[in-house]
């Protein structure tokens, strides 16, 4: 069965190829996924590399190990966490106004449809 590693604090320049080479040596390699920024497509600093064997040797050899100027940190990949759909509950539309979530039939749920926000039923505001 293979093993999935972490392998943190690279050099923001390195490549799928320096990553496979350095974890070759202490057996097969499967994949490498290095993790890009979804909004800018520019690597992060880490990835994960995919091992048939010899995984657990690598990681207590890499380890700390320092490569283009940086000491990696190289371990077993934890489970990915349960994150949600995106940051919190979502209420109706957003505008001015959130979008009117949850109102029947074109109610509203302000006073602006007084002639002022003072009551009363006269024109003054004073």
């Amino acid at each position: 069965m293979s093993k999935k590693i972490y392998v943190g604090n690279l050099s923001f320049n390195a490549t799928e190829d320096q990553v496979r080479n350095l974890f070759e040596e202490y057996g097969a390699v499967e994949s490498v996924a290095m993790i890009t920024d979804r909004d800018t497509g520019r690597f992060r600093g880490f990835c994960f590399v995919e091992m048939a064997s010899g995984a657990d040797a690598a990681i207590e050899a890499l380890d700390g190990q320092e490569v283009d100027g940086r000491n990696l940190r190289v371990n077993e990949a934890r489970p990915r966490e349960e994150r949600g759909g995106g940051g919190g509950p979502r209420r109706g539309g957003g505008g001015y106004r959130g979008g009117g979530g949850g109102q029947r039939g074109g109610q509203r749920r302000d006073n602006f449809d007084r002639s002022n926000d003072f009551g009363g039923g006269n024109d003054r505001r004073w």
